[in-house]
């Protein structure tokens, strides 16, 4: 065999080998929606895209955002309940990320190009939050979230009521991300890595990993199946998350300067065993920033206040409803 056979041979190989682990990757896709479908309904916005909306209860609105690798379920799977007896409840899919479509469908098949930035998402979930007539809310933003939180009222500081930022990505850090995050945005990897991840990656695995996020904690029981984690597996899931995470410092020193400019309320609740988000370079810096805030740490907790500790969420939100005079459904 020549040279040049072998190197088509090989080449055609290649090819067929990449084309079983897409189609693989494409029905695994099909049973993790299959098995984890909308919990709520689903907005087109005029020009077409979509966003993912639960929306319950009554009273001042409240909108929900969720952190990074999740979706709306992380809020659905228990703070809820806890909320929509005095608050109407808008959680939302971010872009890229469970069931609402990137900002801009084109990026998804683009390695390190298109990756949403906090304020690109802010004006999609903004669009899908004006078909709701959603007014004046209260805005939570959970780790990554907590951005976009920061981005909303930026956006929008006079239609904001107040913010609770829970465990917030929201100022710039020393240093970079891991491997996980930047392979799967380069080119080689969003091509070839991520698509055999989704085909083959063991949804055993996910427990373990959803349960190292909670450290000192652990997950609540049934959790990883309730948020649905298998969403994350995706392929074009995992590449949006990837790029939003990999520019998410950029963006933060872009935004960081106009902070001072909000004097709404904003509470600020942070584990102080947070070892995913350091309070320390987080919320305490953002809590010296920003002209009318109030930071409470939770001693031993870690990440996920909103989980192992929800009634101090709860009473942050409340906190925050009383500093911005609400009173609509009392």
């Amino acid at each position: 065999m020549g040279r040049k056979t072998f190197s088509l041979v090989a080449a055609g190989l290649f090819l067929t080998g990449c084309s079983a682990i897409d189609q693989r990757a494409s029905q695994r896709e099909a049973q993790f929606e299959a098995e984890n479908p909308p919990v709520g309904q689903i907005l087109t916005l005029p020009d077409g895209r979509r966003v993912h909306a639960f929306v319950q209860g009554s009273g001042p609105d409240l909108v929900l955002i969720h952190g990074a690798s999740g979706n709306l379920r992380d809020f659905t799977f228990d703070l809820t309940r806890r909320l929509t007896d005095r608050y109407r409840v808008i959680a939302l899919d971010r872009p890229g990320m469970g069931y609402t479509d990137r900002t801009d469908a084109a990026y998804a098949t683009v390695a390190n190009n298109g990756a949403e930035s906090p304020e690109e998402q802010v004006v999609m979930l903004q669009a899908a939050a004006d078909l709701l007539d959603v007014e004046n809310p209260i805005v939570l933003g959970h780790s990554y979230g907590g951005a976009v939180a920061m981005a909303w009222a930026l956006a929008r500081p006079e239609d904001t009521a107040a913010l609770v930022i829970v465990s917030g990505a929201t100022i710039p850090w020393e240093g970079g991300l891991s491997f996980s995050y930047k392979v799967p945005s380069s080119t080689l990897g969003s091509a070839m890595l991520v698509p055999a991840v989704t085909a083959f990656f063991p949804e055993s695995k996910l427990e373990p990993i959803v349960d190292g996020v909670f450290k000192p904690q652990h997950a609540p029981e049934g959790y990883t199946k309730g948020l649905g984690s298998a969403l994350s597996l995706r392929r074009d899931a995992m590449r949006a998350n990837a790029r939003q995470v990999n520019v998410l410092k950029d963006h933060l020193i872009t935004m960081l300067p106009r902070y001072h400019s909000l004097t709404l309320p904003v509470e600020i609740l942070h584990g102080a065993a947070d070892t995913t988000v350091p309070a320390k370079v987080h919320a305490i810096p953002l809590s010296e920033i920003l002209p009318n805030a109030n930071l409470t740490q939770l001693d031993g907790i870690g990440h996920m206040p909103h989980q192992v500790a929800p009634e101090a969420v709860v009473d942050a939100i409340d906190r925050a409803r009383s500093r911005a005079g609400l009173h609509k459904g009392l």
